[in-house]
């Protein structure tokens, strides 16, 4: 039991920012070929939403957070 909990967090932290790093990478193919639209910005706030849940959390300026 703790083996399948340990496999899905190991799956989690290795596939999300892959995931996330493919979200925008394709973003930014589509951009290069056809201009911003609204696929492309979606694909490219999907990554930083999953970046910020499950990647490096943003540090506050001041360090109150």
């Amino acid at each position: 039991m703790i083996w399948n909990l340990a496999r899905k967090m190991i799956l989690t932290a290795v596939l999300v920012p892959l995931g996330a790093a493919g979200a925008r990478a394709l973003s930014e193919r589509i951009e290069r070929r056809r201009g911003a639209n609204r696929f492309s910005r979606l694909l490219r706030q999907g990554a930083d939403t999953a970046q910020t849940l499950f990647g490096r959390k943003k540090r506050s300026r001041f360090g109150f957070r």
